[in-house]
């Protein structure tokens, strides 16, 4: 794993773009095709607007899977993914063949996440796009986190922190709209991605940056689990690296 820090959040967002532009160009080239996990929140609005304007991306040979969704949330509520998807990048960059994780309150979720699993599992992922939680989450993967299970989906409980979160961005007026469990595809699954790319900006996930990548890699700081994949790049901001240390910094820049 190797981290670049940025002056802001939009030169973050950009240059990871045009890397992972430059893969999904890659990808197609290779194999005819790309297949890609997307992440949402706040703190990827910017890549995934970035990402859809860049050019020669044949995104008719892109297949998207969804990182995470909420249990009984209808796809028309402001916090679902899908519609966070849908509207921020699957129509601006004219993607067609996608699997969101319609999570209905009249649905079965470990059917859904079955489902979700038998498709995501029927060939390789070429690039995985993910973000890290203000308590270091990975997907909705909370601490400590099941860094065993090769369940390529789980239904989780999501904790205090992490439903605080979704209030303070504003997708919830308060805590007890807050849905109490969701979908998430699981760390392992998350690491099977040929290449991650870890968008990361804003203060506010300044002390989960040091959390996870100072110390051991340890369920408690589920994004440390990255530092384990050979190919993973975290952009920072100098907001969100401001905790880290210099040696951290040093060694995170070197890939070591």
């Amino acid at each position: 794993m190797i981290a670049k820090v940025f002056e802001d959040k939009k030169s973050l967002s950009i240059a990871a773009a045009r890397r992972a532009a430059d893969l999904l160009r890659a990808a197609i080239a290779k194999n005819g095709g790309a297949r890609i996990v997307a992440a949402t929140g706040v703190s990827q609005l910017d890549f995934l607007d970035a990402l859809a304007k860049q050019s020669g991306i044949d995104w008719r040979r892109v297949e998207m899977f969804h990182l995470d969704e909420y249990i009984g949330l209808t796809i028309t509520h402001p916090a679902s993914f899908r519609k966070y998807l849908l509207e921020n990048f699957i129509r601006k960059a004219g993607i067609t063949k996608y699997h969101l994780l319609d999570a209905d309150p009249e649905r079965d979720p470990h059917e859904i996440a079955r489902r979700a699993g038998a498709e995501l599992n029927a060939a390789p992922i070429d690039i995985a796009f993910v973000g890290i939680g203000e308590n270091g989450h990975l997907a909705f993967n909370d601490p400590p986190a099941d860094f065993k299970t090769e369940e390529p989906y789980l239904i989780v409980n999501l904790d205090e922190a992490c439903r605080r979160q979704q209030v303070g961005e504003g997708w919830f007026a308060g805590m007890a709209e807050v849905p109490m469990q969701a979908i998430s595809m699981s760390v392992r699954q998350i690491l099977k991605g040929k290449v991650i790319l870890a968008i990361v900006p804003e203060s506010r996930k300044a002390q989960a940056v040091k959390s996870c990548f100072e110390g051991e890699v340890r369920p408690e700081a589920p994004a440390s689990i990255l530092r384990t994949h050979p190919a993973t790049t975290v952009y920072l901001d100098k907001n969100s690296a401001s905790h880290l240390s210099s040696a951290a910094l040093s060694s995170l820049a070197a890939g070591a």
